[in-house]
C-alpha cells in the first residue's frame, strides 16, 4: 500500500487502506485492515471517520481513546492545512478555497456549529472563530457577542457559516432572522457583514445568491 500510495496518492487507495495505512503507527502488532474497514462501515468514509467524535469512534473494536485522538489529530492538521491557505489572503478572491475550508470543517459536525470569518479592511482572513456550539437543530449565537468579538480583532467584515447536521442547507426563519439581527448590530459600528453561508451533507448554501440579503 506504501508503494501504491507513493505512485498514485491518494487515488490509488480505497478509504479503508488509506485508513489502515495511518492507523498502522497507531495500533502495533495488529491485523488494521478488519478495523480500517469497520470504520468505514460505521462512518460512511474516510472524512466522516476523522470528523466523528472521539466517543463514537472508540465505539468501534479496536479503536482505543488514543487512536481515536490520532484520527482526530488527522482531522486538525488538515483542517489547519485548510486554514494557513487562507490565512493573509483576500477571502472574496479566494471564495472556492473558503467553502472547501468550511465544508472541511464542519459537513460532518453532528452538532449545529456557528463559526465566524473575521476579515481586515483588505478582507483578508484574520481570525476564523466557533461562537456557537449546540444541539442536533440549534446553536445560540448573540449577535452583541459576534460584533463585541470583531471589534477586539479590529475586523471591519465577517462571514457568517453554520452548518445543518440534518444535511439539508435550506436556511429556516430563525436563521434568516438571526443573520438580518447580526447585520442589524454590525452596520452602525462599520463592520460589513459579506454573507452566511450554510453547510449541508452534500451542498452549500449563500445567502446573498440566493438574495437574503
Amino acid at each position: 500500500m506504501r508503494g501504491r500510495f507513493a505512485e498514485g496518492g491518494t487515488q490509488a487507495l480505497a478509504d479503508y487502506e488509506l485508513l489502515e495505512l495511518y492507523l498502522f503507527n497507531s495500533i502495533p502488532r495488529r491485523d488494521i485492515k478488519p478495523i480500517a474497514k469497520a470504520l468505514i462501515t460505521r462512518f460512511g468514509s474516510f472524512a466522516e471517520t476523522i470528523s466523528a467524535p472521539v466517543k463514537h469512534l472508540c465505539e468501534v473494536k479496536g479503536i482505543s481513546e488514543k487512536t481515536a485522538l490520532d484520527l482526530k489529530l488527522l482531522q486538525a492538521a488538515a483542517l489547519k492545512l485548510g486554514q494557513e491557505s487562507l490565512l493573509g489572503r483576500p477571502v472574496l478572491s479566494s471564495w472556492s478555497a473558503l467553502l472547501d475550508y468550511c465544508r472541511s470543517a464542519m459537513q460532518f459536525e453532528t452538532e449545529e456549529q456557528f463559526r465566524v470569518l473575521f476579515l481586515d479592511k483588505k478582507n483578508r482572513l484574520i481570525a476564523d472563530e466557533v461562537l456557537g456550539q449546540g444541539t442536533v437543530d440549534r446553536a445560540p449565537v448573540y449577535p452583541r457577542e459576534v460584533v463585541k468579538r470583531a471589534l477586539e480583532l479590529s475586523s471591519t467584515a465577517i462571514i457568517l457559516a453554520h452548518n445543518h447536521p440534518s444535511g439539508d442547507p435550506t436556511p429556516s426563519q430563525s436563521d434568516i432572522d438571526m443573520t438580518n439581527n447580526i447585520i442589524a448590530a454590525a452596520k452602525p459600528l462599520g463592520v460589513t457583514v459579506h454573507d452566511h453561508l450554510i453547510i449541508g451533507r452534500d451542498s452549500t448554501v449563500s445567502f446573498k445568491t440566493l438574495g437574503l440579503m
